[in-house]
């Protein structure tokens, strides 16, 4: 079976969201120190006000609403320090205060403390008889360097809404807030496997014609920063009934999906094929590259989904088939913003299928790293985007505009002499565009 890039993202999505028997109802009840990453299943209102009260912005004094108007020399009151309720302020008389202290009663303003004569706060020792004084400037507005009770988020109002996902500063507002725990969607849970006589286990011994696995690194690392929880298989090789065996304890209640990578493909040794061949999986060729072989159905009521056996071929799937269909059954990841940008070289492609590349972004343009080969992991490690080669177009030209998806943080520094686009960045001026939501 040939399906486009756009037919398949649909397969996967709709087996995930009718085949799975994830639901966000299953909530958890986190702590706020647990929750980061995870999606809110219900809106959080705020049990308090931000600010709870009216407080000082400065250090400085705090004035009476009388005394506003003209420049006056008043009396120095008793400190406010953060942390306490103070009496209210007297007529004729200004109050230190310290940044974020409670503004007292009758006070509508606060002076920074560098505008006062003396521009410094007077001792115990000076204060104590009483005769502390401090002259401070007139026409001071009302709220002057005041943070208003409510000015950030009124009580009951809503603090967050349902599907938020929690980072550091979701988790701060609501720690603000005073909430300590939160209903969050579960967790995703994945079963991960990867076939291949030829794979062995990272820090062993390699034997001769033997390489080292990465797809189970590679697609692991990428399932938890989507959120997933993931259980990992020992290594399985090109024996059908081995992986029949290993796929025949698999229910509902421990598994979402089951997620393969290697063994769907043309070769003799395909194992994942054999080994499922009287099953309900489909074998399909997806006009796309790296990543054509794709397979997906069920088993045992479980979604099943096989992906290449190439390192490259195996993320390219994640990110084109299984990230965006998580992002829309269980609301994380976040989606990966998709820029529009210009091509710092020429680049060809084949017009039957979808070319995803890998590329460095920045300022508006894209320049390729390494070949459209699904082994070149070195050039994966340095990129930080996919560069999308639609079905339809033969090759692309220096300067042309292409669609990229972010996978990794924009360089800051400028890139390296010699680097065409470090060399045409004086020229180009940078390109703005316009960030859209992936399908």
């Amino acid at each position: 079976m040939r399906r486009t890039v756009a037919e398949h993202q649909a397969a996967v999505a709709g087996l995930l969201h009718a085949g799975s028997g994830y639901s966000r109802a299953a909530a958890e009840v986190l702590a706020l120190r647990d929750a980061l990453g995870r999606a809110l299943v219900e809106d959080v209102p705020a049990p308090v006000s931000l600010p709870p009260f009216d407080n000082s912005q400065m250090d400085g004094y705090a004035v009476h609403a009388a005394d506003l108007a003209g420049t006056a020399t008043l009396t120095v009151a008793e400190p406010i320090p953060a942390g306490i309720a103070p009496p209210p302020l007297e007529p004729g008389t200004a109050a230190p205060i310290m940044t974020g202290a409670m503004l007292p009663a009758g006070a509508a303003a606060v002076v920074p403390i560098e505008q006062a004569e003396p521009a410094r706060f007077h001792s115990a020792a000076e204060r104590a008889d009483g005769t502390a004084t401090v002259r401070l400037p007139g026409g001071i507005d009302a709220g002057l360097f005041v943070r208003r009770a409510g000015s950030d988020i009124a009580e009951g109002g809503l603090a967050l809404p349902a599907g938020t996902l929690l980072g550091a500063a979701q988790l701060g507002l609501l720690a603000a807030c005073g909430v300590g725990e939160v209903r969050v969607a579960p967790r995703f849970r994945v079963l991960l496997l990867s076939t291949g006589d030829e794979v062995a286990e990272p820090g062993s011994d390699l034997a001769p014609g033997r390489i080292y696995d990465a797809n189970t690194t590679l697609l692991e690392a990428a399932l938890r920063e989507a959120g997933a929880e993931v259980t990992r298989h020992r290594l399985l090789g090109d024996d059908p009934a081995v992986l029949r065996e290993a796929l025949a304890g698999i229910t509902a209640d421990s598994t979402d999906l089951v997620l393969s990578s290697g063994g769907i493909s043309q070769g003799a040794y395909e194992v994942v094929k054999q080994a499922l061949a009287d099953s309900s999986v489909e074998f399909s060729s997806v006009a796309l590259q790296p990543g054509g072989p794709q397979a997906h159905g069920t088993l045992s009521g479980v979604p099943f989904l096989g992906f290449p056996g190439n390192p490259v071929s195996a993320i390219v799937s994640f990110e084109m088939f299984l990230r965006p269909a998580l992002h829309r059954l269980t609301g994380v990841p976040a989606p990966r913003p998709v820029l529009g940008a210009v091509l710092a070289e020429g680049v060809d492609s084949p017009p039957a299928k979808h070319q995803v590349r890998r590329g460095v972004y920045r300022d508006g343009r894209v320049t390729l790293v390494g070949g459209p080969e699904s082994h070149l992991l070195h050039a994966l490690a340095a990129a930080n985007c996919l560069v999308h080669l639609p079905e339809g177009v033969a090759s692309l030209a220096r300067g042309d505009r292409v669609d990229v998806t972010l996978i990794g943080p924009i360089p800051a520094a400028p890139l390296a002499t010699g680097d065409p686009v470090a060399e045409d960045r004086a020229g180009s001026g940078g390109m703005d565009s316009a960030e859209r939501t992936p399908s």
